[in-house]
């Protein structure tokens, strides 16, 4: 494990920014390390405003986009709204479905199969858009890179508004309106949306077209911030501010499925029904709401998330609640499974020494590959591909480790593939059988020629060196009004030197893999407060701390409720 400590920034900004905040150094090197050095950035850092969102008719084509849609409700067409079968593309789906549906009835949706149709629009999404009647389809989250299946769409007399944030190819589909703020030609001022947050975008500007505010939209925003906390986006710009609106919707009026979602897993923990009143973050809609979401998709269909998301009665939404909870765990038994079949493979082909990981067998769940590609990096910390069959091809998805653009690796091998895309650090892909040891050789060499050897080792990248006489509630309350985190924005990680555990150190759980310990700083350091503190599957290191050993740690710094008492405790994220 590297530990990383961010270049210091420019003293003077500091000083001047602490000065103009009246904050202490500390916060301030923080928020400059963001990228926020004015008093008004600060503001808006600090205290987003739904006011603050851009004017969605700066998004090239976003005036076609919203003209074609009120031609298709005047002339009463049928409208289909077609999304992808991961959380982004069935959020889009709902969010997009439930605005048009609040106001005109002729609204159908469409996900696609994961195992016969694969990722992004089909030929046979469009077949069922033809035999039902529709004259326009909405894509979001996919449609950037279709434009075969535009042209085939458009013999047929199907209009198609295409709302996407992946990257486009060298040519856009001839769609009626093509929203992606990553368009070499699309001047709109945040390229980071998620595909749910384009759909919202293109739901603001039909809004404003409506004379209804922004007001209006928020019982929508949880359906985006889940998005943008499942996409793995920046926690910047917009992304931020639609995430923490729409995480008070969340925590205070969620639409009932997410409500019942989030209770089946409070039941379930507790073993009857809990009325807790835990707020929760993005890190819970990442790890409790995201996953079961996926799992619809990756276990049965996405449709079923999709009916969940808009789904208004409570009663209804439990019992597909429960369906999806029952899909989530088929999905952890699978990729459990998989996992150590795909480890096994590694061993059986001595492999652990290579660049990258590219493991097949024809058997593995297509809906659990991308999970079991990410299992495989934390133990072999490397770029990584997994195969498996899917009708007459191959499919992957593709992982890779911080800083390295994987996009960018599969584009030197696109010979051998049928078709990719994705994003910097996860993709996916097809190829013929026939290609995939030619594939599996040529994507070895190209990482191994571009990768810079310090990538293939885990990084911390810590924020700032202070003491622990340094943490106290001001700290503490100011760092809390960072969130939401997530990319470009997260959790402060600080390191200290000189720590001794005062006595208590021991292994917890069931394998004593966690570390349980209570940190104090030599005198040394001008302070005799201490901490408790974890260190979840640092078990292993109990040694290094035994007997008051003098230890430097890396750790955020978390509360801790235990049956309504609050303490300060550091979650260790390593130590030496």
């Amino acid at each position: 494990m590297r530990w990383t400590l961010k270049p210091k920034p420019s003293s003077e900004k500091v000083k001047a920014l602490a000065a103009e905040l009246k904050v202490d150094e500390l916060i301030a090197t923080l928020l400059v390390q963001r990228g926020i050095e004015t008093y008004e950035a600060a503001r808006q850092f600090f205290r987003p405003n739904l006011d603050d969102l851009h004017d969605p008719y700066l998004m090239k084509d976003m005036d076609k986009a919203v003209n074609r849609i009120e031609a298709a409700i005047a002339n009463g067409e049928n409208i289909l709204v077609f999304g992808d079968y991961d959380v982004d593309g069935t959020t889009a789906v709902s969010l997009m479905s439930s605005y048009l549906k609040s106001y005109y009835p002729n609204v159908a949706t469409y996900i696609p199969d994961r195992y016969d149709e694969g990722y992004g629009i089909s030929y046979k999404g469009i077949d069922f858009a033809d035999d039902n009647g529709c004259s326009l389809i909405i894509a979001l989250d996919c449609g950037i890179k279709s434009i075969d299946h535009v042209a085939y769409a458009k013999a047929k007399n199907i209009d198609f508004i295409i709302c996407d944030h992946h990257r486009p190819g060298e040519f856009l589909p001839d769609a009626v309106a093509v929203l992606d703020p990553k368009r070499e030609d699309c001047h709109y001022p945040y390229d980071e949306l998620c595909g749910c947050g384009v759909g919202f975008k293109l739901v603001q500007a039909l809004a404003q077209n409506r004379k209804q505010t922004i007001e209006d939209l928020l019982p929508y925003l949880d359906l985006v911030a889940t998005a943008i906390a499942a996409d793995i986006v920046p926690m910047t710009g917009e992304n931020r501010t639609l995430a923490k609106f729409g995480l008070e919707v969340i925590n205070a009026n969620p639409r009932p499925g997410i409500k019942a979602l989030v209770q089946n897993v409070k039941t379930r923990a507790n073993g009857e029904r809990s009325e807790a009143k835990k707020v929760l973050t993005i890190t819970d809609v990442v790890f409790i709401i995201a996953p079961r979401i996926n799992a619809a998709g990756r276990i049965k269909h996405g449709n079923e998330a999709v009916a969940l998301l808009t789904e208004y009665d409570l009663d209804q939404a439990e019992i597909f609640a429960s369906e999806i909870e029952q899909h989530n765990s088929d999905r952890k038994d699978l990729d459990k499974q998989i996992t150590i079949e795909a480890l096994d493979q590694i061993e059986i082909n001595q492999e652990t020494e290579k660049f990258t990981t590219v493991v097949y067998n024809k058997n593995w769940h297509k809906g659990v590959i991308g999970i079991v590609a990410s299992r495989l990096t934390e133990t072999y910390y490397r770029p990584t591909v997994v195969f498996t069959k899917s009708g007459d091809k191959l499919a992957a998805s593709a992982r890779s480790v911080k800083d390295f653009d994987i996009y960018n690796a599969l584009e030197a091998c696109a010979q051998h593939l049928e078709q990719f895309g994705g994003h910097m650090y996860a993709a996916g892909m097809t190829l013929k059988e026939e290609n995939y040891a030619a594939f599996k050789e040529a994507f070895e060499t190209v990482v191994e020629e571009t990768i810079h050897p310090d990538l293939l080792t885990p990084e911390i990248s810590v924020d700032a060196e202070i003491n622990l006489a340094d943490i106290n509630e001001r700290l503490i309350r100011i760092l809390n009004q960072f969130e939401p985190f997530g990319p470009q924005n997260m959790t402060p990680v600080f390191m200290s030197k000189g720590l001794i555990d005062s006595g208590y150190a021991k292994g917890i759980g069931a394998d004593e893999n966690h570390l349980k310990l209570f940190v104090k700083q030599s005198r040394s350091f001008g302070s005799s407060q201490g901490f408790g503190a974890i260190g979840f599957g640092l078990g292993k290191k109990l040694d290094l701390v035994k007997n008051q050993n003098p230890f430097e740690a890396v750790y955020c710094i978390d509360e801790n409720d235990f049956n309504g008492n609050v303490a300060v405790q550091l979650r260790l994220k390593d130590l030496r």
